[in-house]
């Protein structure tokens, strides 16, 4: 499998959806480049559904205005680790993760993101 890169703009996450069943779909922004990694969810007070960063091993909440949810992802797309973020805070790089989902501070559980688990991106129009 060679390096899976993305383009800005939208799609869809999908959660437990590998053992035959639909899973939970989740709205999904994808920040590619440098400068929508950089920005981030800076400034929002809120998220519909999640962002991927890639690539990304790593994230802070300076300026941030609410608690996130952020899940390392390897290569190939399953979770390495899941912390919750609050304002102001450096996480500390994952060696393993190479993308780096974020969302709003509580919803990861519910979609059933945890470590050892394997999500999907399905992106619009591509």
């Amino acid at each position: 499998m060679g390096r899976r890169r993305w383009r800005d703009g939208a799609g869809t996450l999908v959660v437990g959806g590998e053992t035959g069943g639909a899973g939970v779909r989740v709205p999904l922004e994808i920040a590619g480049s440098y400068r929508a990694r950089a920005k981030g969810l800076l400034g929002r007070d809120s998220v519909d559904g999640a962002m991927l960063l890639s690539p990304a091993n790593s994230v802070h909440t300076f300026r941030m205005r609410m608690p996130i949810d952020v899940a390392y992802l390897d290569r190939r797309l399953s979770v390495v680790a899941v912390r919750t973020m609050r304002p102001g805070r450096l996480g500390l790089p994952r060696i393993r993760a190479r993308h780096v989902l974020e969302a709003e501070a509580g919803a990861m559980a519910g979609w059933g993101v945890r470590v050892g688990i394997r999500v999907e991106v399905e992106v619009v129009g591509g």
